[in-house]
């Protein structure tokens, strides 16, 4: 009979540093990417909020909303994140457009669903950006699921 009582999870980027690391090193490339794109850090930031959002990381969204509101996004914009299609004029066309595409990277939708957001997606987007989108989404997301299965936690900060 097992223990209700539950386990310690093993902390993967502490028990293997090596590759957490190299997964640092590619957040840094895609943010050094993002920029040399012209994707700003406020797009970057509502993409690590909507994919960590779909994925359900509580820990990707506690450090990633307020790098969100460090980088500009309003507290409006990250209130209605979760419902943008349905407000999509608090969101620029690019923002729109990463949007999509995170969306579509994050979820791997049937073929013509991603076809059609990756056809949205391009009409705002140049090559370097979407190459980069796509790149942010992948990455945010194994951070996601390092956190999650992790459980890392999220800890209680003061503040408004």
């Amino acid at each position: 009979m097992q223990s209700s009582v539950a386990h310690e999870r093993v902390w993967l980027d502490k028990q293997t540093p090596e590759i957490y690391h190299a997964l640092n090193s590619v957040a840094l490339a895609v943010r050094g990417a993002a920029e040399a794109a012209g994707l700003g850090r406020a797009v970057m930031e509502l993409v690590n909020v909507r994919v960590s959002q779909l994925n359900g990381c509580a820990y990707c969204l506690d450090v990633h909303a307020r790098a969100a509101r460090e980088a500009g996004v309003t507290i409006q914009q990250l209130d209605v994140l979760p419902a943008w299609r349905r407000s999509a004029t608090l969101y620029s066309d690019q923002e729109q457009a990463a949007l999509t595409l995170a969306e579509s990277v994050t979820e791997m939708p049937d073929e013509n669903t991603m076809a059609n957001a990756y056809a949205a997606a391009r009409q705002h987007l140049s090559d370097d950006q979407l190459s980069v989108l796509v790149w942010a989404a992948t990455t945010i997301g194994a951070f996601n699921r390092v956190s999650i299965f992790s459980k890392h936690p999220v800890r209680v900060r003061k503040e408004n």
